[in-house]
């Protein structure tokens, strides 16, 4: 007797996305959705998302292009922001710690593109375990939920990304802007360990989930000199 044969998890996301298509619940020219969307809907890695898009684009039903994107580096290892900054690098005496300042729940005190109203504050500064000399400080901002009370006491093994996964927040899309801080304040300045007016990266992200709800925004001011910009298209 025959056994049916098992089907793969790109084969499943292949034959459900190819079943909306032929539905009309997708219409020729609409976007799917984005790779991080899809990869939460499925539960799968990205590889395997890419792996169901390709059969789809084999059958002629997708048409897929490369978009542009911007990753951040740091020393010219490209960083993933979806899972977070804390990185093991290479040499053993450029390790990065970090500290958080405060997690507070407080109105919106940034100039940002979308939210407004209560958020959830967390101040953290990034720093060379060898020397104590901070490299990022960043303040991310995210609407005020309910399930972020637990978060005033800490985050969830020290980590944003980890305590919004627990939560089953992820970013399906984003958007980020890149620009220049001539001089670095001596507020800030003190709190890095670091001397006042010294010119900074700026870096604002805003990511949204499937549904396009705000879920953070993020301003960080990153060394010049350690970090950059490193563009695909």
């Amino acid at each position: 007797m025959r056994q049916a044969s098992i089907e793969s998890k790109s084969d499943r996301i292949a034959r459900v996305l190819e079943a909306e298509i032929r539905m009309g619940a997708l219409r020729d020219g609409d976007p799917l959705s984005s790779e991080a969307a899809l990869v939460e809907r499925f539960n799968v890695s990205r590889s395997t998302v890419r792996k169901g898009l390709g059969l789809l684009a084999a059958k002629g039903l997708i048409l897929t292009r490369v978009g542009i994107g911007s990753f951040v580096t740091y020393r010219g290892t490209q960083i993933d922001s979806q899972a977070g900054w804390s990185l093991s690098l290479p040499d053993g005496d450029a390790r990065l710690g970090m500290r958080i300042l405060r997690i507070v729940r407080a109105p919106m005190d940034l100039c940002a593109p979308g939210p407004e109203g209560e958020m959830l504050h967390v101040d953290r500064i990034r720093f060379l375990e060898a020397t104590g000399l901070g490299l990022t400080f960043e303040r991310a901002r995210l609407p005020w939920r309910g399930s972020f009370e637990p978060l005033l006491d800490g985050l969830e093994g020290g980590s944003l990304s980890q305590s919004l996964a627990s939560r089953g927040i992820s970013a399906a899309s984003g958007e980020e802007w890149a620009g220049v801080l001539p001089a670095l304040s001596t507020e800030d300045a003190q709190a890095m360990g670091r001397t006042p007016g010294e010119p900074m990266l700026r870096l604002r992200r805003l990511t949204r989930d499937a549904g396009g709800a705000v879920i953070e925004y993020v301003e960080s001011l990153l060394d010049p000199g350690q970090f950059g910009l490193h563009m695909e298209f």
